[in-house]
C-alpha cells in the first residue's frame, strides 16, 4: 500500500505541534482518561550490490536492474489513555501498513506496573526482546532475523504479568491479528525474565520464553528477508509445508549494559510438527549484538526491556555506533529452505527529542542446497516520532 499524501499529511502536521522536550501530545481528559497522541514516521533507502537476485525489483515482473529502492517505511499513529483509576489503554494503526498495532486495555494491580492483566492486541510474550522494544528506538534498521521470520508478535488475546522492577513472568492465550487476512492460529505464550543486576548504567537481565500455536490453516511458511526490510524476494524459504499442526518456538536471551555500552543477543528455535508422511521440521537462529554510545549516555530497564532515553545535550544528540552477526537456518531433512549469516555495521543519530537518522551497512551470505547468493547492502533511514 501507498501511503496518501494526505494521510501523510495529517501526521506530520500533529507531530508539528508536539511540545519539542515531548514524545507525546496531550489531548484531552475525556471519561477520566488522560488521552495522548504519538506517531512515527519513518522513510527508508537501500541501495545493492547485488549477486544474483534483483533485490531492487518492486515484483518479479519488474526486473528492471534497479539496484536501490526508496519507500516509506512505516507511519505509525497511536492513541493512549491513562485513566480512569489503574485502567490504561492504546489504540495504534499503521497508515503504511494498512494494519492495526496495539490495541487493548489494561489493568494494574494496585501501584505495581508489573503486575497487570491485558485484553486485545499486544505483542505476545513469545516474540523477541528486540521485538517487545520499542521500534522506535531500534538498534539496527532491520531487525534480526529471528525477530522477523521466527518470532510471533502481535495478537488479540489476554495476558497475565506478574513481578518487580527486576523480574517477571508473563502468560497469554491468543487467537488471531486483528487486521483481517493477517495472521492466524490460536495458542499460549509464556516469559519469564530476571534482572539480578539493574542499578543506573549497569544492568545484567536474562530471561526465556516458549510459544505454542495452531497452524490453522493446514500449513506453515518460514523465510528471511536479507536484512533488508521491505524487499519482496527472499531467497531463504521454506515454501508452504502442507499436513502442518502445530508449531512451538522456544527462546533464550541475554542483556547487559555497562554505561554506554551495550551486549545484547537471543537464540530461539521453532519446532513444526507434521502428519502424514511428512517428517516434522526443526529451523533456528541467533544473533549478537554490541552498541556504544558516543555521546556517554546509556540505557534504562523496564518491563525486561531496555529503553533509550533522550541526548544528554539535545543539540548535539546522540550517536551510537553499533555492530551485529545474526544467522538462521530453516533448512532441515527435506525441507531446504537455506541458510543465511550477516554482519552489520552501523551509526544512529538520535537528535534533539524528534528526529533520529540511522546509517547501516550489510554483507549477507546465502546458501539453499548447491546455490548461494550474497549480496551487500547500504540503509539509510530517516525517522520523526512524537
Amino acid at each position: 500500500m501507498k501511503l496518501s499524501r494526505s494521510t501523510l499529511s495529517v501526521a506530520l502536521l500533529a507531530a508539528l505541534v508536539a511540545p519539542a522536550a515531548h514524545a507525546e501530545v496531550a489531548l484531552d481528559v475525556i471519561g477520566g482518561s488522560e488521552v495522548a497522541f504519538e506517531g512515527l514516521v519513518q522513510a527508508d533507502f537501500y541501495s545493492f550490490d547485488v549477486d544474483t537476485i534483483d533485490y531492487g525489483a518492486d515484483s518479479s515482473s519488474d526486473l528492471d536492474g534497479d539496484e536501490y529502492m526508496q519507500e516509506l517505511r512505516r507511519a505509525e499513529l497511536v492513541l493512549k489513555g491513562k485513566g480512569p483509576g489503574n485502567i490504561e489503554w492504546v489504540l495504534g494503526y499503521d497508515a503504511k501498513d494498512d494494519k492495526f498495532l496495539d490495541a487493548n486495555v489494561k489493568y494494574k494491580f494496585g501501584n505495581n506496573a508489573n503486575h497487570f492483566v491485558q485484553v486485545g492486541q499486544f505483542k505476545q510474550p513469545g516474540a523477541t526482546l528486540e521485538e517487545l522494544s520499542s521500534t522506535k528506538n531500534n538498534d539496527f534498521i532491520s531487525k534480526s532475523s529471528i525477530t522477523n521470520s521466527l518470532g510471533t508478535p502481535r495478537r488479540v488475546g489476554i495476558q497475565y504479568n506478574y513481578g518487580d522492577a527486576n523480574w517477571g513472568l508473563t502468560g497469554s492465550f491468543f487467537s488471531r491479528e486483528l487486521t483481517r487476512n493477517r495472521e492466524h492460529g490460536n495458542g499460549y505464550a509464556v516469559r519469564g525474565y530476571w534482572a539480578p543486576v539493574n542499578e543506573a548504567g549497569n544492568i545484567f537481565h536474562i530471561g526465556a520464553s516458549y510459544l505454542d500455536k495452531d497452524t490453522d490453516a493446514d500449513g506453515i511458511r518460514l523465510r528471511a528477508r536479507p536484512m533488508v526490510d521491505m524487499v519482496g524476494t527472499r531467497f531463504v524459504d521454506t515454501r508452504n509445508m502442507i499436513n502442518s499442526d502445530r508449531a512451538s518456538t522456544a527462546g533464550v536471551e541475554g542483556l547487559w549494559i555497562r554505561g554506554p555500552f551495550k551486549l545484547q543477543g537471543e537464540y530461539m528455535s521453532t519446532d513444526v510438527t507434521r502428519y502424514g508422511d511428512f517428517d516434522d521440521f526443526s529451523s533456528d537462529g541467533y544473533y549478537v549484538s554490541g552498541l556504544w554510545n558516543l555521546t556517554g549516555e546509556t540505557w534504562g530497564y523496564k518491563a525486561g526491556v531496555p529503553t533509550t532515553g533522550l541526548p544528554d545535550d539535545p543539540a548535539k544528540g546522540m550517536w551510537q555506533l553499533g555492530l551485529r552477526y545474526d544467522a538462521i537456518d530453516l533448512t532441515d531433512g527435506a525441507v531446504v529452505g537455506g541458510e543465511m549469516d550477516s554482519v552489520t555495521a552501523g551509526v544512529n543519530w538520535y537528535w534533539r527529542s524528534n528526529f533520529k537518522f540511522m546509517l547501516n551497512y550489510v554483507m549477507v551470505n546465502q546458501e539453499k542446497g548447491v546455490l548461494e547468493d550474497n549480496p551487500n547492502a547500504l540503509e539509510a533511514r530517516m525517522q520523526f516520532y512524537w
